[in-house]
């Protein structure tokens, strides 16, 4: 073979060498390119059932939330292991005894048709070496509208325990209320009022209930009347005097009047 023929050889099989990459490079491309398309589609359709599975199982979690177990009560006192056993089955008992109650279950069993009603819940802050501490102050009053009334303070990290701190610290300051017609308009004698005049302290505020008629109502603000209605007093005429709108003192202002009930009036 002479050198002539050689070189065309060569020649030829680098031209075949350079045109098959790119064949294969234009093959490649375009499978890669139905291959992003088609992993385009397929990831638009996997995100959105993602999407739908997380939110799916999100709303099977709210629905599966189940309500905390009852807690079963064990008396660690000696009057609640009488009211347990059913030896006390009154508060009346309890009070003409002269007893004094530290466990608020006890209420809860001698009263079960027992009410609350929070009168108000604010953030109180406190400066400490770590820094700010925030939480949370509620005043709860209760009361079975039928001549049982108390107030209660709670103070806790989150609001519902709060609310609940308070509302146990309330039934351990539950006290009866003396009801009567004390009106000098009716003279009934049912107990729909109070029997005389009495008037409250709590702070600044000092609230005074007069006995009404029957009929009349509860002539008093949004919060002194539903603190009277908790009590079970059905129709007074009221004055009150001091900043009224700090609702812990009038809690406490009415709280007061209505223990003081159960002394002598001389006026």
């Amino acid at each position: 073979m002479s050198e002539q023929e050689v070189k065309n050889n060569n020649k030829n099989t680098k031209e075949g060498n350079s045109a098959a990459p790119s064949n294969s490079d234009s093959r490649g491309s375009d499978s890669r390119g139905s291959d992003s398309r088609g992993s385009d589609s397929r990831g638009s359709d996997s995100r959105g059932s993602g999407y739908r599975g997380n939110r799916d199982r999100r709303n099977d979690r709210r629905r599966e939330r189940k309500p905390e177990p009852e807690v079963i009560w064990t008396p660690r006192t000696r009057l609640g292991t009488l009211v347990q056993s059913g030896s006390v089955q009154s508060l009346d008992t309890i009070f003409q005894n002269g007893w004094k109650i530290k466990e608020y279950e006890i209420v809860n069993k001698l009263l079960p048709d027992i009410k609350s009603f929070v009168v108000h819940v604010g953030v109180v802050q406190k400066q400490t070496d770590a820094g700010e501490s925030t939480r949370f102050k509620s005043v709860v009053a209760v009361g079975d509208e039928n001549g049982w009334f108390g107030i209660g303070t709670g103070k806790k990290p989150q609001m519902k325990n709060a609310i609940d701190s308070a509302t146990q610290n309330a039934l351990l300051n539950i006290i009866p209320v003396k009801l009567g017609c004390g009106s000098w308009e009716c003279r009934c004698g049912t107990n729909h009022s109070i029997p005389h005049r009495t008037v409250g302290r709590g702070g600044s505020v000092k609230i005074e209930l007069i006995p009404g008629p029957k009929g009349l109502g509860l002539v008093a603000g949004e919060t002194i009347r539903n603190l009277l209605a908790l009590a079970g007093v059905k129709d007074v005429w009221s004055k009150s005097f001091g900043s009224t709108s700090t609702m812990p003192s009038v809690a406490n202002a009415v709280y007061d009047s209505i223990r003081q009930l159960h002394g002598m009036s001389l006026q």
